[in-house]
Formats: structure tokens, C-alpha cells, sequence
């Protein structure tokens, strides 16, 4: 008798939607950044600027929101070709371990490229918690055998990362801890903004969501799926937002950092705009070329190339020298500079992949 594991099922093509929500993030990480870097000191108290900021700020838990449906995605692409979860998940895992050394190694070209302290080779960055939370929330999935289980286990532990990182941010118990470690549990000053408590919570609320999708194999079905995912969204960030008015249970929270109500109208919102997502793309040509599905598709090498071209050496005469207009120009010619890089870094590996074909008179002959 097939379980539901081992059920036969057509391989679902690329979900283009979910490149271009991972490029929509990228628009909105460069613009936080940009506008972070490069606007002067004076014009940091608009009101323009401040929701410029909240809208910057959702770049980060979408793109780790989408690594954690990318997880149950990919785990059961892999388990419906090989029938083995323990080895789907370890797969996952791996690029989870993949993603930790490209964070270190991000550190290091830091380090290199604009002449940082050493202190800042061991600075925390959302690769850092991205990469173990993948492996995290992998070893969730394999270990259990049901997608029910999964998504019930999947949801709980974001509900309980967000819920416990109140107390932990406020707890005496890590103090002992060197602040570089300390760093991976809560912010600490020169070190992170990003910790596993709430961020990794993206992840696995990704992921809850990733194995809710995973089994959609039609169209229709997809259809269907994604637009319960905007009314629910809908709801979620709604009922979150009601409650934060509410008397805070905790000692010590607040809403912008460490509030569990902040958590779930991010998750909630972004819920939704998956199905938007899905809703705009179902009515795009499939062959038409799209900018943000490009980035998307190389989010991880725009990452890799911005931050230095942002924060590094080579713009420091731009750093908090732009009125708040100017830096929203210089984000709008950045982005279509990143696309460009985009398009160049895509050709140049067809054209290195190509490179190692053997010609075929070179070939040898079939005896």
C-alpha cells in the first residue's frame, strides 16, 4: 500500500512565482540598504523615510521566509525520486551547511575587501542564520514520515521560536556567553541585528507553508491553494495586529524587535503576498522575459555582490551624503545596475559550462 511519501506523482515545473517573490525581496533589501548607507543624518526624520525603513525591513524575513519554503520543496522533490527521507533531508541539510560557509566566507572577503577589524570577521549576517536554520528545519521534515505531521511541527516550532524570544532576549542566563556566540541566540551591539531568536522562525513558518504547497500538482490546485494563502495571510496579520494593542503577557518585549504579535503579522503578510504572488504571475506570459524573476533567480549572487558595493570602500563618498529623494534615484539605478550583473553572471556560467563540453569532432567514437 503507497504512503503518502511514496505515492506516485508528476514533478511540478519551477515555480516561477516564488523567483519573483525572491526578487521582489531583493528590490526591497537593496532599497533598505541603500537608503540606510547613503541618506544623509538630516533627512532620517521624514515621515517618507521612516515607512520607507518598515517597508525595507520586510527584505530579510521574506528571503528567509522563502528559504524555508524552498526546504520542504526541495525535500519532497527529493524524497519522490529516491523514496528516502532521511536522505532527502540530509540533502537539504547539506545545502543548508553550504550556506554557513558561504556566510563565513562573506565575512572574510569583507574583511579583505574594505580593511575591517578582525572583530568583524566573527559579525553575524542573515547567511549565518539562514544556513543552520535550513539544516534545522530539514531535520524537522525527515523526521517524521507525514506531510500532516510535518506542517503540525513545522508551524509549532515558529509559533515557539516566536513566542520564547521575549524571555530570551531579557533572560541573565546567556550572559557568560563570549558575544559573538551570545550573538547567534540575541542581538548584540557590534556584532548583530540578526539572531536565531525570532529570525529562524521565518524559516520554519516557511516551511510550514512549503509543505502545504508541495503536494499541489496542478494548476488548478495551485490556484486554489495560494488563494486560501492570501485570505488566510489576510487574517493572520490582521488578528496580530489587533493584538498587539492587547496588555503584553511578558516582563520585557517590544513590538518592533522581540514581540511575538510583530512575528505573525510578518508571517501573516507575507502568507499573503504568496498568493498575490501567484495571483500576478498565473497572468504573465510564461515565456516573456521578467526582472524580478531574473534577480530572483541569482538573489544569493546579488547578495553576495551588493552589500560591498553599498556599505564598502568603493561608495564611501555616497555614505549619509544623499538627501532621502536622492538615494531613492540612486536605488532605482542600482537595481537596474544588479540586473544587468545579473544577466552578465548567468551568461558567463553558460558560457564556463559550455566551455567543458568536448566539441564533437573531438568526441571519440562509439565502438
Amino acid at each position: 500500500m503507497a504512503t503518502p511519501d511514496s505515492a506516485p506523482v508528476t514533478r511540478a515545473p519551477r515555480r516561477g512565482y516564488l523567483d519573483w517573490l525572491r526578487g521582489l525581496a531583493v528590490l526591497v533589501m537593496i532599497e533598505a540598504h541603500i537608503l540606510d548607507a547613503w541618506t544623509r543624518l538630516d533627512d532620517r526624520q521624514s515621515f517618507y523615510y521612516g515607512w520607507a525603513m518598515i517597508a525595507g525591513g520586510f527584505g530579510a524575513p521574506l528571503f528567509l521566509f522563502l528559504a524555508g519554503v524552498a526546504v520542504s520543496l526541495s525535500a519532497g522533490s527529493k524524497l519522490r525520486r529516491t523514496g528516502d527521507p532521511g536522505a532527502a533531508a540530509r540533502a537539504v541539510a547539506r545545502r543548508g551547511l553550504e550556506i554557513y560557509g558561504l556566510a563565513l566566507l562573506f565575512r572574510v572577503q569583507a574583511f579583505v575587501v574594505s580593511w575591517g577589524s578582525a572583530r568583524s570577521l566573527l559579525k553575524i549576517d542573515i547567511l549565518n542564520v539562514m544556513g543552520p536554520s535550513i539544516v534545522a528545519a530539514a531535520g524537522l521534515w525527515g523526521a517524521l514520515r507525514s506531510p500532516r505531521r510535518r506542517a503540525i511541527a513545522l508551524a509549532a516550532a515558529a509559533a515557539g521560536i516566536s513566542l520564547l524570544t521575549p524571555p530570551i532576549r531579557a533572560t541573565w542566563i546567556f550572559d557568560f556567553l563570549p558575544d559573538w556566540i551570545e550573538g547567534y541566540i540575541r542581538p548584540r551591539p557590534g556584532f548583530t541585528t540578526f539572531a536565531f531568536f525570532p529570525w529562524s522562525g521565518f524559516v520554519f513558518a516557511g516551511a510550514f507553508i512549503g509543505v502545504l504547497l508541495d503536494p499541489a500538482r496542478t494548476p488548478e490546485t495551485e490556484r486554489s491553494l495560494n488563494a486560501r494563502f492570501a485570505g488566510a495571510g489576510v487574517l493572520l496579520a490582521a488578528a496580530a495586529y489587533g493584538v498587539s494593542f492587547l496588555p503584553s503577557p511578558y516582563a520585557r518585549s517590544e513590538f518592533w524587535t522581540s514581540s511575538p504579535s510583530f512575528f505573525l503579522l510578518r508571517t501573516g503578510i507575507m502568507i499573503a503576498v504568496l498568493g498575490l504572488a501567484f495571483a500576478i504571475r498565473s497572468r504573465a506570459s510564461v515565456t516573456a522575459f521578467d526582472p524580478l524573476e531574473q534577480l530572483g533567480r541569482t538573489s544569493l549572487f546579488i547578495y553576495w555582490i551588493h552589500v560591498e558595493m553599498i556599505y564598502g570602500l568603493m561608495a564611501k563618498p555616497l555614505h549619509k551624503s544623499l538627501t532621502f529623494g536622492q538615494a531613492l534615484c540612486a536605488w532605482g539605478f542600482f537595481c537596474v545596475w544588479m540586473l544587468i550583473c545579473s544577466l552578465l553572471k548567468e551568461r558567463v556560467v553558460a558560457w564556463w559550462r559550455a566551455r567543458s563540453v568536448p566539441a564533437p569532432d573531438k568526441m571519440l567514437p562509439v565502438i
